[in-house]
């Protein structure tokens, strides 16, 4: 005989309310302080001559729109009541947004490679005094920032914002300490290496960006399928596996289906094997789970089994 439990439950049960909207509130805020940052460095490069605080105000203002789009998606994600024809809501808006957000960092590191080129071959004068001052107001906002998104497990989109944010310190790390080695030691190479240099680090965060939306977007199991599959048999009752699917939603969503073959126990044998396997799977980290079980003898129907797992 063939019984499939299924997990009919509401996404919202699977998100944690407090989490999710921490995260936005967290994404929104991010962007509001970058956007300010954005317009002070901005306006320091015109007005001082600084073309690598232009650079470093761009590099804000990308990320300041990467932040932006995350906050659309998760706040949607959350207020969107679509009824079942939208089996997850719009939680597949993170996995989309944060491949979009690696997406510009490629871009990014473009426009400062060229600008670096550009500067290397025709140096420029700059207001020293003032450029500091500006890039190490513009290097504190993004430590503020870095601040308010770590803590805690971060969603998809808050580590996407949060490799944004590293790479916009490290902008201003270079622009401070460039403007220091051209003043001090006249070494206006300092700053176009120094802009190679973070286009690297860049590039870095930009793959793992990418790494995480993409495994998630294409499907890609989170948890070992043969390490699953290896102690769902240790559970006494189970024969063999015969099908096996792991994939998740959204960084904060993980759902399974299993097909399990076992012997023909008791009923209490019955509901203990169901209980061990939905036991397993929540702790594996997975939220919504669909089990079926391949016996001889019939399930009580009635019973409806959950695998919830806190986020």
């Amino acid at each position: 005989m063939r019984r499939h439990e299924h997990i009919q439950e509401q996404t919202a049960e699977h998100v944690a309310e407090s989490e999710t909207g921490g995260s936005t509130r967290r994404l929104a805020l991010v962007a509001v302080v970058n956007f300010l940052g954005f317009l002070v460095e901005l306006a320091g490069g015109l007005l001082f001559g600084s073309v690598a605080l232009i650079s470093d105000a761009l590099h804000m203002l990308f990320d300041m729109l990467a932040y932006a789009m995350a906050f659309g998606a998760s706040y949607t994600a959350e207020r969107f009541e679509g009824g079942d024809e939208w089996s997850y809501g719009l939680h597949r808006l993170e996995p989309v947004a944060a491949f979009l957000n690696g997406i510009l960092l490629v871009p990014m590191v473009g426009y400062i490679l060229w600008e670096s080129y550009h500067r290397f071959l025709n140096p420029v004068s700059i207001d020293p005094t003032m450029t500091l001052i500006i890039a190490v107001g513009g290097l504190l906002v993004n430590l503020g920032s870095v601040y308010i998104v770590q803590g805690g497990e971060m969603s998809l989109n808050e580590r996407g914002a949060f490799y944004h944010l590293l790479g916009d310190a490290g902008g201003s790390v270079a622009v401070i300490i460039s403007t220091l080695a051209v003043v001090i030691f006249d070494l206006p190479i300092a700053d176009p290496v120094a802009a190679v240099l973070i286009g690297v680090l860049i590039l870095v965060s930009a793959g793992k960006v990418l790494r995480g939306s993409t495994s998630i977007l294409l499907e890609r199991s989170p948890i070992s399928p043969d390490g699953l599959r290896d102690e769902l048999t240790t559970i006494d009752g189970v024969v063999d596996v015969d099908d096996l699917h792991v994939w998740q939603v959204c960084s904060q969503l993980t759902v399974a289906t299993v097909r399990l073959q076992y012997e023909p126990p008791s009923l209490d044998q019955q509901q203990a094997i169901r209980s061990q396997v939905h036991q397993l799977l929540s702790n594996r980290g997975i939220d919504h789970a669909t089990v079926e079980l391949e016996g001889e003898m019939e399930i009580d129907t009635r019973i409806v089994d959950r695998t919830s797992h806190d986020h």
